[in-house]
């Protein structure tokens, strides 16, 4: 807060004041209802917010040239939260795993339910961990390959702030059962309501600081970074048009029926995918990899034209979710079609980015960060191949409603997403703590292979799962009936669940050293670098980003 000029913060008093009277008045009006619990819970946090900048209202104002500096802040608050939802969002999931090999740890409560863990943990992972690594990653980026601190002070905390506000509620309302029954789109019309105003505010800031930057060029992350924050914005709105049952309960009706609400849900939810966990993170790739790898991106003509190939031929993928449904056929012909020629675009990324590490090999070797992000990228490869194949009508017969599913988005999930966000973590954490050194690189290699085992542990035993499954549930006897039960299929995937316990396990307990190493690399004085504004005057005549072709 002392970093804020009086006039900011009393603006962030206001903020959080109208932010607390909102969840006052969702707490009068859903009293006997979730509703009413996020409302108290709305105000509690807004109203903390509040007394904070209270507290700070009258300290002298910053002395700090904003001309000469970038505005970290809100990326190390974000880095530190991303990290905590990791291990939240992760321990559930280890949790929900070893309720599938040992049912009786569910406790016999209804909030301790597969069914409300499970998005406890999906929407943990992916919007908390994921979703707050891409906020913290996109303002370290755009300001460095703009050349302009951040066009504002208080959007950035209200970006970030709102975003985690948004994903206390989705969380806690799981617990309760509350949801809307759409996969990566649980929460309520109220919350949803709220994270557009915050997705709004994203979206002018980074527009807005592309505007004021002083290098001519837009560097290809910025493209991936509004590719997700654009796109993600239409996805969110269109899926959840939605008629509340009351204004005062958590209940909504979908704007949608029948097939076309499956549509609907498809189109949003294997774009989120797309545009979450593939445009944003390759954002990240297309910055730190080059950055650590100090070589050239092998083709940045390439980077470009595999945006535009993501762009253009993930919008039409959804439909092969719906195969052998009520979905008309050339629907489903269609999504077919554009997830096998999604397979170019998606190789370009990864091949790209492997070769860019030509020349820098003996880095990989020496260098666990940089060995994250390789491996991510050739995970990234794999699981876009993937899911071509897993696509194809035939295929998919065999593959869906199978832990074959299952295996495939934890292979993008684990061994993209987490790889190469944990990676560009242990990239900028230094940089923007200006340390000299992570605080033990010993413990980068732990949670490497730790991430790495676990990842192919699960994988694996997902895959075997998933065909077993696929091919118990289609064996037929000789006077045409199923050769196995449910039951039977269930008694033969019991290995591959513990082993699936096995492998999530250890990568939680990669997440927890990670965690651990950031937070003792910020307490660590006795790596503590120079202090020093970013850019020197050295560094306003350097590339902002590694030369490209």
């Amino acid at each position: 807060m002392t970093r804020l000029t009086t006039i900011e913060r009393q603006g962030a008093m206001l903020l959080s004041g109208l932010i607390a009277f909102a969840g006052l008045a969702l707490a009068v009006i859903g009293r006997g209802d979730a509703m009413g619990v996020h409302g108290w819970i709305t105000l509690i946090l807004a109203g903390t917010l509040f007394f904070i900048a209270g507290n700070a209202a009258y300290a002298p104002e910053p002395t700090e040239d904003r001309t000469k500096s970038y505005y970290d802040d809100p990326t190390k608050i974000g880095l530190l939260l991303a990290l905590f939802w990791a291990v939240i969002g992760m321990g559930m999931g280890v949790w929900v795993a070893a309720q599938l090999a040992w049912p009786d740890l569910r406790f016999d409560a209804a909030w301790s339910s597969f069914g409300r863990l499970r998005p406890v943990h999906t929407s943990g992972v992916i919007f908390g961990f994921g979703g707050n690594a891409l906020i913290a990653t996109s303002f370290h980026i755009m300001q460095r390959t703009c050349r302009a601190r951040l066009a504002g002070h208080l959007s950035p905390w209200f970006v970030l702030l709102g975003f985690n506000l948004f994903c206390i509620i989705a969380a806690s309302g799981y617990l309760m059962g509350v949801t809307q029954s759409k996969e990566y789109a649980e929460p309520e019309w109220y919350a949803d309501i709220w994270l557009v105003i915050v997705w709004i505010v994203y979206f002018i800031l980074y527009i807005r600081t592309l505007a004021r930057r002083n290098e001519p060029h837009i560097y290809v992350a910025n493209w991936y970074y509004l590719a997700f924050i654009l796109v993600v914005a239409i996805l969110h709105i269109v899926n959840n048009l939605a008629v509340p049952a009351s204004f005062g309960a958590a209940k909504s009706y979908s704007a949608f029926s029948g097939v076309q609400d499956a549509m609907t849900q498809w189109w949003y939810g294997h774009n989120a995918v797309a545009f979450f966990l593939t445009s944003g993170f390759l954002g990240m790739l297309y910055y730190f990899l080059p950055k650590r790898a100090e070589r050239p991106i092998y083709s940045y003509r390439l980077s470009i034209l595999s945006f535009w190939g993501i762009v253009f031929f993930y919008i039409w993928a959804g439909s092969h979710h719906l195969h052998y449904t009520a979905l008309p056929m050339w629907v489903q012909t269609l999504g077919m079609t554009f997830s096998v020629m999604l397979l170019v675009p998606s190789w370009a990324s990864a091949g790209n980015a492997l070769m860019t590490l030509n020349g820098a090999w003996q880095k990989v070797r020496d260098d666990a960060t940089l060995r994250f992000m390789m491996v991510a990228a050739v995970f990234y490869g794999l699981s876009t191949f993937e899911g071509s194949f897993m696509a194809v009508r035939a295929v998919n017969s065999l593959s869906h409603y199978t832990d074959w599913t299952v295996g495939h988005v934890h292979a993008g999930a684990m061994g993209w997403v987490a790889l190469i966000s944990f990676g560009s973590i242990y990239a900028v954490v230094p940089v923007i703590w200006r340390k000299e050194s992570m605080y033990s690189w010993k413990l980068v290699e732990w949670h490497f292979w730790l991430a790495l085992g676990g990842t192919v542990i699960y994988v694996f035993a997902m895959w075997n799962s998933g065909i077993t499954q696929g091919l118990m549930w289609r064996t037929y006897t000789e006077s045409g009936t199923l050769a196995y039960s449910f039951t039977d299929t269930l008694v033969a995937m019991h290995p591959y669940y513990v082993a699936r316990a096995i492998g999530g396990s250890m990568f939680l307990a990669g997440a927890v050293i990670g965690a651990f190493n950031v937070v003792m690399t910020i307490r660590n004085v006795s790596h503590a670098a120079p202090q020093r504004d970013y850019p020197t005057e050295s560094e306003a005549n350097e590339p902002a980003v590694p030369a490209a072709e």
